[in-house]
């Protein structure tokens, strides 16, 4: 069975990632492929990381077929609505899953975030798990609603990868690259942490991460030579947030590198300004940066999401003017 993904909507308008995502700005409508499936997910157990993240580790027997290509991989989650312990959905099928969900009606209808894959394993006893970081603030939002209450035994389903080469995966640096450039929120810091664990022993890495408390600041174990700066949001939103960060930027001492390559990820205003000076002031080439904007200040989840089905969502390809 293959299904039709709408892609990345990791930590997806919100700042709930997650992994990985929650909003669709950058969602496209994927053509019906074999990359792509269904799968039933079963929560195993949880674990908080810090004040704002949680783990929730997924179990199946339909993961068995589940192939994450590692890095920033996506899947989208279907979270009941609140009232209900399991998602139900009328349809899985390719050709009809997407026009049955979204007919359903508005309190029935389960509702569709993306996140990242944190990590994906075969235990010693066989069974397949994949681990899938939350960012929990309260009940402002479905997937923190949810996972904030998620407990063993819960069942959701989710369209992941069938095939590891899948173009969920947007860290794609190109052969030459000798020094690799992050920026993360919250929202895609389970992506960049996911990034970091594959990465090659002395790869060259400088990397901004911005969180909303002190502890926050995960562990991020990798054989990359990173160098990490953890930001800690002020007060403030919009422009003066962006220039908390940017003034973080300025004082940064940089790798040397000849061709550096850049992955920024977090609220669509904020990379755009980060993505501005890695090209502007770091000198990485513009075809050199992928950016993806996982959230907006002041817009609501379903409007990115409405936005996207639309087909405006802002381009995400990297030659894209400034």
């Amino acid at each position: 069975m293959t299904a039709t993904a709408p892609e990345a909507v990791e930590a997806g308008g919100t700042a709930e990632t997650g992994t990985a995502a929650d909003n669709a700005e950058h969602t496209e409508a994927v053509p019906a492929t074999p990359h792509f499936r269904f799968f039933e997910l079963e929560v195993l157990r949880t674990r908080r990381l810090g004040r704002s993240f949680l783990r929730i580790t997924f179990g199946g027997e339909s993961l068995a077929e589940f192939r994450s290509g590692g890095y920033d991989q996506s899947l989208s989650l279907f979270l009941p609505p609140a009232g209900r312990e399991h998602t139900a959905l009328p349809s899985t099928d390719e050709d009809t899953w997407f026009a049955n969900w979204r007919g359903m009606p508005d309190g029935e209808r389960p509702v569709m975030r993306s996140y990242t894959v944190r990590a994906q394993r075969r235990t010693s006893g066989g069974a397949d798990e994949v681990d899938i970081d939350f960012v929990l603030h309260g009940d402002s939002s479905p997937a923190s609603f949810w996972a904030g209450r998620a407990v063993t035994g819960r069942r959701i389903m989710a369209i992941g990868p069938a095939v590891a080469e899948n173009k969920s995966v947007r860290f794609q640096p190109p052969a030459a690259t000798d020094a690799i450039l992050m920026y993360a929120d919250e929202t895609a810091l389970p992506a960049a942490a996911a990034i970091l664990d594959r990465l090659a022993r002395g790869t060259r890495v400088k990397a901004w991460f911005e969180v909303p408390h002190e502890d926050d600041r995960l562990d991020l174990p990798t054989l990359a030579h990173a160098d990490i700066t953890w930001v800690v949001r002020a007060r403030g939103a919009g422009r003066e947030r962006t220039e908390q960060l940017l003034d973080v930027l300025r004082s940064a001492e940089l790798p040397p590198a000849e061709a550096p390559y850049g992955w920024i990820a977090g609220e669509s205003a904020t990379i755009r300004a980060v993505r501005r000076h890695f090209v502007q002031e770091f000198g990485v080439d513009r075809r050199a940066v992928r950016f993806t904007g996982y959230w907006r200040l002041g817009v609501s989840e379903e409007e990115l999401l409405a936005e996207a089905y639309a087909g405006r969502a802002p381009s995400e390809d990297p030659a894209a003017a400034l």
